[in-house]
């Protein structure tokens, strides 16, 4: 059996000032001998200190099931985490919050950042929300950067590592924008299929929702 990682629910909503969006998503995990986990992870745009937060709970029930808590932060130009004391969210599999001390003494913590690091593979909203953690920025087409036409067309150059992305119209080099991914993909979740495209691929579609044709990929 292989590890699963079922995405959930991808909960929405204005912050009270409504000067950004709180992003949480939801989700389960199963390990190859039938481990059980579920997941939360979640970030908020505009936020101070920039960074996003997760909660992986195990155990739920059992003596030593809990709930473990971190934070997720830019680090030498990848992410990394670090545990708190503050619970984030409550999650099914999960037991009693544990505080960072508890966490760190916990026996299976070392399995507690193996479901992370596999959260982080292979469910879509952790790329988005990887992308925004980052602050990874593309070159777009005006038309794309202004919301005019949808995205078609997206690569991810091999050489320099930029992202670029284009509508239906030509792309000018006069008038090419520089933008947050994150921000496009906000507008746009069907981005979400090819935001982890490798360098040196890229992904075409006819139209806006349409299936993706990916190029470079081994």
């Amino acid at each position: 059996m292989d590890v699963q990682v079922v995405a959930g629910t991808l909960v929405e909503a204005p912050t009270n000032d409504v000067t950004g969006m709180d992003r949480r998503a939801f989700g389960e995990f199963v390990g190859p001998r039938g481990e059980l986990a579920s997941y939360a992870f979640g970030w908020t745009t505009g936020a101070d200190p920039h960074v996003a937060r997760l909660s992986v709970g195990i155990g739920a029930g059992n003596p030593g099931g809990g709930t473990f808590h971190a934070v997720i932060f830019e680090s030498d130009g990848g992410h990394a985490f670090s545990l708190i004391d503050e619970p984030f969210e409550r999650v099914p599999q999960g037991g009693p919050d544990l505080t960072a001390d508890q966490a760190r003494a916990h026996v299976d913590l070392p399995f507690i950042w193996w479901v992370t690091d596999q959260v982080m593979q292979r469910d879509r909203r952790a790329w988005w929300m990887r992308h925004w953690l980052l602050r990874t920025t593309s070159i777009q087409t005006r038309e794309v950067f202004e919301r005019a036409e949808p995205v078609l067309f997206v690569s991810h150059d091999a050489d320099d590592g930029i992202w670029q992305l284009i509508g239906t119209s030509a792309p000018d080099a006069g008038t090419g924008k520089i933008g947050h991914l994150h921000h496009t993909i906000d507008e746009d979740q069907t981005l979400l299929d090819v935001v982890a495209l490798p360098p040196g691929s890229s992904a075409t579609r006819s139209d806006i929702g349409g299936p993706w044709k990916i190029s470079g990929q081994e």
